[in-house]
């Protein structure tokens, strides 16, 4: 089974969403509120109640979400999940980034 991958991130969003909404009343009220991982997260989402399985044509070998309508074969649909996955680089990446080079030899600065 192939869940789609923009539906499935959407819903996380949601989740995100009310579990932040969550963790401010707690916090507001003073008591301890503990965040689940992403993975929990995924758990805790029914995806064949809300329709994000993916039906697979198998004459052209594409995948169908009926929910979206997202259409694609199963690379592309690795692709996307890379794309929505993949964060944004933060202050601290490209600092880390430049520190890096700038302990590189002068040598290895040139190799590149």
């Amino acid at each position: 089974m192939v869940n789609c991958p923009e539906c499935v991130s959407r819903e996380i969003e949601k989740k995100k969403k009310q579990l932040e909404a969550e963790f401010n009343a707690a916090e507001e009220e003073g008591r301890e509120f503990r965040v689940p991982a992403y993975r929990e997260l995924e758990d805790e989402i029914d995806f064949e109640g809300l329709g994000l399985i993916m039906k697979l044509d198998t004459s052209t070998k594409h995948f169908i979400c009926k929910r979206c309508g997202l259409y694609a074969t199963r690379e592309q649909i690795s692709d996307i999940r890379y794309k929505l996955s993949r964060k944004e680089a933060t202050r601290a990446d490209k600092q880390y980034d430049y520190l890096d080079w700038w302990q590189k030899s002068k040598k290895e600065k040139e190799a590149e």
